[in-house]
């Protein structure tokens, strides 16, 4: 397997397709996801003449079920040090969901500071608060995020399955036609990876407040998301995102779920590509 050590000692994997002195596409995956979430970008961009590069976050998928750093700052460095260890530059980011928060603290902290960033897409993205604060009214209650950690610690085989059968992919609307084998598909990515690091994502996730690394930006970076995501709610993310970042645009989806990326690839991907190239 291709693996990333960390200064603390944690084992990063990591996949890497496409010609070495093509332009670099990272992928950070969602919660509690693996690289293997972005197989329909990677493949899409690799036949573009992209080099593709995803990895799995710690405590995720193939990586080191670390006990400890399930936050956005060592998710960050993780990144980082995939970054450096394969010397990419001019780096297109793209980040789903919990990924898209990994992606904004990366970008701020490591990507630009370093001169390897070019531009960046936050897809369902978390940032810049989820929690309902005082500052932040239009979050969702810590209760919300107490019930997942509740459902996880009670039965976490079946609250993986009760996730993408329901609310991710909007397969529990009217008329909405389920896909056994991206819900299976969801369930494998989860259960592969480690109990203790879901848990503490949702913290981190959650509360993690990250305007400031949204208002540090300056690479161009695109927001997309669906006006019926039912996990990040759309209103209170992508849009108060888009209105902190300095080289911001943002796009609404009518009716596309959190797990657009999946089940509406082909437009998905049309318009990142679009967007890449501009």
């Amino acid at each position: 397997m291709s693996i990333v050590t960390t200064n603390d000692g944690v084992d990063i994997f990591y996949k890497d397709w496409g010609e070495r002195d093509a332009q670099p596409i990272m992928f950070h995956h969602g919660w509690p996801l693996s690289a293997d979430d972005w197989d329909a970008q990677m493949l899409f961009f690799c036949s573009h003449g992209f080099r593709v590069i995803a990895h799995d976050r710690r405590g995720h998928g193939r990586s080191s079920q670390t006990p400890t750093g399930h936050d956005m700052d060592h998710y960050a460095a993780d990144a980082f040090a995939v970054v450096e260890a394969l010397d990419l530059r001019n780096v297109i980011h793209i980040g789903h969901s919990t990924g898209g928060g990994e992606v904004a603290r990366y970008v701020a902290r490591f990507g630009e500071p370093s001169g390897r960033t070019a531009k960046a897409i936050l897809v369902s993205a978390v940032p810049p608060l989820m929690v309902q604060t005082l500052g932040n009214p239009e979050g969702l209650p810590l209760s919300v995020f107490d019930e997942l950690r509740a459902a996880l610690a009670a039965n976490r085989a079946q609250f993986f399955l009760d996730v993408p059968t329901g609310p991710f992919y909007g397969f529990n609307r009217d008329g909405a036609r389920a896909l056994p084998g991206v819900i299976q598909n969801w369930w494998r990515q989860g259960m592969v990876g480690s109990a203790k690091a879901h848990y503490d994502g949702i913290k981190a996730f959650s509360e993690t407040d990250q305007s400031g690394d949204l208002k540090s930006i300056s690479v161009p970076t695109l927001i997309l998301h669906g006006d019926d995501d039912q996990i990040v709610p759309y209103t209170a993310s992508a849009l108060k995102a888009a209105s902190l970042l300095q080289n911001g645009q943002v796009k609404i989806y009518p009716g596309l779920s959190h797990g657009m990326l999946t089940v509406n690839a082909e437009t998905l991907n049309a318009d990142m590509l679009e967007f890449i190239r501009s």
